[in-house]
């Protein structure tokens, strides 16, 4: 889940404003805050046909903003007695993400992903030794006040135990097809490896478990028709697609439909997908485009077996492995611009949480699919920030397609002083 004054984006568009040479190119924008005085941000969505804002805190508070970033004073709703205790310095669990069905506005009912308190189930060696659950609920809203969710509501609808902390994935959402989709991460700790994992071929392509998957579900949690594996003795009905590490942040672009993720890889590269329907995306065979050996994780081997992988669309180095030209350290997905600047028509905008873990410099990129079908990351100047800038959480995307940033001031999910901002042309 993871903005120095130069970030990287917003290139390769003809009618955007250059300054300086091919290889120096860079496009000016500014970050507007929009929503402050927040605590680890890891989400904000406008339901269909609303101008609400609904912000995920990774503690576990819902809260509202209007469309001028206000925040009411009451969360819309709080599970933080639901989420097991975070760690102030560093968590990666928490309340991860929130969806709304295309009939909210009728229904009342939505949906939200979270780290629940480990469900062992009398499984002593899942109790000593396993960490928790993801689950994804489903929720409705008061009778009374339609600012307010019914805590007495909830149904589970999936379940997974989890063997580590971290690589959780589990952001949501409905797709144009009225489906839920659901990314999974391969289960934590490195390399797809120990406690929890495949040992012969790891979780990321393993087809009977959930892990380091994305799933396409039915609102009651049972594998939507048109799946895949449906009818495959050796594989889960709920999978769309596999071959996955940490899958943080997805996005469906707002014209076209495609499935967009970002999906964080071990110590040399990250990666950005676009998912189909029963696509292998590598992992544990490959990290990126490189071929990896879990056994050795920064020694990539020249050659591997490639047949039947569907390779990611941009990539770059991560600085823990490969400092030189290197972007950051964990890859945070975005959307696809759609909004009122025609330049950036078409753009993907993400990111990555920060270049060093030690002091906050979060990355912002941004996408651009060329005429030859290939796709480019290019840089950006942010003219109104001075400095290192916050940690980049995830992004966020309204009703008219404009494209918001989620920032932490710190590592842990613990200050109440984070920032969403909106991403606007400088002039």
């Amino acid at each position: 889940m993871r903005l120095t004054k130069y970030l990287f984006g917003f290139v390769g568009l003809a009618a955007l404003a250059l300054a300086g040479t091919a290889a120096d190119a860079q496009v000016k924008v500014k970050l507007e805050p929009f929503v402050t005085g927040i605590t680890s941000p890891l989400a904000m969505v406008q339901p269909p046909g609303d101008d609400r804002f609904f912000i995920l805190e990774q503690p576990g508070r819902i809260r509202i903003a209007d469309a001028n970033g206000k925040l009411q004073g009451t969360p819309f709703l709080d599970i933080r007695h639901l989420i097991p205790v975070l760690w102030a310095d560093f968590d990666e669990r928490g309340l991860y993400s929130i969806a709304f069905p295309p009939d909210f506005a009728s229904s009342g009912k939505f949906y939200i992903a979270h780290a629940a308190i480990l469900d062992f189930q009398g499984d002593l060696a899942k109790l000593f030794w396993w960490d928790h659950t993801n689950v994804v609920a489903e929720y409705s809203v008061s009778k009374d006040d339609p600012n307010v969710a019914d805590p007495n509501s909830r149904k589970i609808i999936s379940s997974i135990d989890w063997p580590q902390f971290n690589h959780n994935g589990h952001w949501i959402d409905f797709g144009p097809d009225g489906k839920l989709y659901v990314s999974s991460g391969d289960g934590g700790y490195a390399d797809d490896w120990g406690i929890g994992h495949n040992v012969t071929e790891g979780n990321g392509q393993d087809l009977t478990t959930l892990r380091g998957k994305i799933l396409r579900l039915n609102v009651d949690g049972s594998a939507a028709s048109g799946n895949p594996f449906i009818g495959n003795d050796d594989a889960l009905d709920e999978i769309w697609a596999y071959g996955l590490r940490n899958p943080w942040r997805c996005s469906f672009d707002m014209k076209g439909g495609e499935l967009f993720c970002a999906d964080v890889q071990q110590n040399s590269y990250e990666e950005v997908n676009i998912i189909e329907k029963g696509g292998n995306y590598g992992w544990r065979k490959m990290e990126a485009t490189h071929c990896f050996d879990y056994t050795k994780p920064d020694d990539h081997p020249a050659s591997c077996n490639q047949s039947g992988l569907t390779l990611p669309i941009l990539e770059y180095q991560n600085c823990t492995a490969k400092p030189n030209g290197c972007k950051g350290i964990s890859v945070t997905g975005g959307y696809v611009y759609r909004g009122s600047h025609a330049a950036w028509d078409g753009a993907y905008i993400y990111g990555d949480w920060s270049k060093s873990f030690d002091a906050r410099d979060g990355q912002l990129f941004v996408g651009i699919k060329g005429a030859d079908g290939k796709w480019t990351r290019n840089d950006v100047e942010v003219t109104n920030m001075d400095g290192n800038t916050p940690y980049v959480l995830a992004f966020a995307q309204d009703a008219a397609g404009e494209v918001y940033v989620l920032t932490s001031l710190t590592t842990g999910p613990s200050s109440g002083l984070d920032t969403i901002y909106k991403i606007v042309p400088s002039m």
